[in-house]
């Protein structure tokens, strides 16, 4: 790959990661709910995902992957039903007063987090097909293409990675505007709805026909 090819990538990374999707939701409820240092542990899953599946593309196990009905709709219906478990519980997420002076209201387990993120992108076959589709793009046949995909796995991470701090801490700094129940009652019922939308979308995905 060379460096023009990579710039390429680079940019084709931020357009894909800055596009709002089931993970800078994720991100964004998370900053609200834990406030940026905690919350950011889901971001971490999330990274843990999209390695996987572009190490899945790079050992060839993508394009299975694609072309199973059987294997793409156990995935998505397991990615439409973890979503939907999520919206449920932002909905039924209890309110409570913000102390000004008083850290994040919530408290969650930075490993929970990770699960949470990591299933969130892992259970979204869609994720695969696309990285199958685009990664290749940028593929030159006459070099090491372990090497190729490591570089554009690392690029995917960090920008992903950097993406999703902004969309934690924005959440996270909205957190301290939201003071009374009704308000936060209001956000994570947003949020929940948003869940849920995800969750249709990824019902409307179809396997590509080869």
């Amino acid at each position: 790959m060379t460096f023009e090819t990579w710039l390429a990538f680079l940019v084709a990374c931020w357009i894909i990661s800055l596009s709002p999707g089931a993970g800078a939701i994720a991100s964004m409820s998370c900053g609200l709910q834990y406030g940026f240092w905690r919350g950011y542990w889901n971001a971490l899953g999330l990274q843990i995902a999209l390695a996987l599946q572009i190490a899945v593309v790079a050992a060839g196990v993508g394009a299975v992957l694609a072309t199973s009905s059987l294997a793409f709709s156990l995935i998505k219906w397991f990615g439409v039903g973890y979503l939907l478990w999520l919206a449920l519980k932002q909905w039924q997420a209890v309110p409570s007063m913000i102390d000004e002076s008083a850290g994040p209201r919530a408290i969650a387990r930075p490993l929970s987090l990770v699960f949470r993120g990591f299933l969130i992108n892992a259970s979204n076959p869609k994720a695969i097909v696309f990285i199958l589709a685009v990664l290749p793009q940028f593929l030159d046949p006459q070099r090491d293409l372990v090497i190729q995909y490591l570089h554009m796995g690392a690029t995917m991470v960090a920008v992903d990675l950097i993406v999703m701090a902004g969309y934690t801490g924005l959440a996270a700094r909205v957190l301290r505007l939201l003071r009374t129940p009704r308000q936060q009652r209001l956000v994570n019922r947003s949020f929940a709805a948003m869940f849920a939308g995800a969750a249709a979308l990824l019902a409307t995905v179809r396997r590509a026909v080869v």
